[in-house]
């Protein structure tokens, strides 16, 4: 179920009239509603309080989630690369490995597939990368004959994958061995302050990817999050996407979705903003607009992360956020 949130008002450096001319609060306030949707309702909850001494372990999600694209260096056509993937995915999936087909999310490995002639054979070769495109692991299978590999059939594609599964499986294992051996990323907040990969901002006209996404690390770092740019140490991402449709009478309605997942790809959330503005009003500088979206925006993102447990229970329930950034010093200028 979503939940409605009433925006707070903004601090009197954001609202007096000297900083945000009756043009731009109108845009800002337009732009506040705000919805959180959950990735999943209220459900009873017996355990809650008395979970046992195993609990703690066996709600520990996957340590990593690794995707699959369609190789593209296989030496395959295009359809037969998708299958391969599929294929590949499917063998995976059967030996308990948490996967998907298709592009990685921002904190996904991923697996890249190449192939190579030699002689009579094609040799596939398989490799698994981090969210950072560090390599953490190689392997080549066995050759195939050329005649059956250029052919392409769905039932040699499913071998090939079900049989080199196990050399994937064992690149994956030693993989998060070496993670685990570098670094700890727990998702309760015990190990310190959450850790969330931003991959910043798109779609937005004028300046707003860049004012959203300097204004958004603003916010989040008030509110006992980490930012940062790279995978490497996150247990959560953002993204951020803003989309625009014209609407009658001279306006244009606004969506800003902010998308907040897991390390190991569950979605946990999204914070939306939908609106009507007037057309053309956001195509120069977002200025004080990115502020008064953005405050509101990362007070669900916080939320959304805290619901998870990504806080841990102690800071859940008694958030206490410092003083908010600072308002742009004029109407409309970029923020810094």
């Amino acid at each position: 179920m979503p939940h409605l949130f009433n925006p707070a008002a903004p601090p009197p450096a954001a609202r007096s009239a000297g900083r945000m001319p009756p043009k731009f609060r109108g845009i800002a306030a337009l732009l506040l509603p705000l919805a959180l949707l959950a990735a999943c309702g209220p459900l009873p909850q017996p355990f809650r309080g008395n979970p046992g001494g195993a609990a703690r372990r066996l709600a520990a999600p996957p340590a990593y989630r690794i995707a699959v694209p369609p190789p593209s260096a296989a030496l395959l056509p295009d359809v037969a690369s998708t299958d391969f993937a599929m294929a590949i995915t499917e063998a995976l999936e059967g030996a308990e490995v948490p996967v998907v087909a298709g592009a990685p999310a921002p904190l996904d490995w991923r697996l890249d597939v190449t192939a190579d002639q030699d002689g009579r054979g094609v040799t596939p070769a398989y490799s698994v990368v981090d969210a950072d495109g560090k390599v953490l692991g190689q392997a080549r299978g066995a050759p195939v004959p050329v005649r059956e590999w250029s052919e392409a059939r769905t039932e040699t594609l499913h071998r090939v994958a079900a049989r080199d599964a196990e050399l994937v499986t064992a690149l994956l294992t030693r993989g998060e061995a070496a993670r685990r051996a570098a670094e700890t990323v727990p998702f309760n907040g015990s190990g310190g302050p959450p850790r969330v990969r931003f991959t910043g901002v798109q779609g937005a006209p004028g300046d707003g990817n860049q004012s959203l996404a300097l204004r958004m690390r603003d916010f989040l770092s008030t509110k006992g999050l980490v930012v940062q740019d790279g995978a490497d140490g996150a247990a959560f991402s953002l993204a951020g996407k803003v989309t625009l449709a014209p609407a009658p009478n001279g306006k244009q309605r606004v969506e800003i979705q902010w998308l907040v997942r897991r390390r190991d790809g569950h979605d946990l959330g999204q914070a939306l903003q939908l609106n009507e503005v007037p057309t053309g009003s956001l195509n120069g500088l977002w200025g004080d607009v990115a502020y008064v979206v953005t405050q509101e925006a990362s007070a669900a993102v916080r939320d959304i992360i805290a619901n998870a447990g990504g806080l841990g229970e102690e800071a859940a329930r008694r958030p206490a956020p410092p003083p908010a950034p600072e308002a742009p010093a004029e109407a409309g200028a970029p923020a810094r």
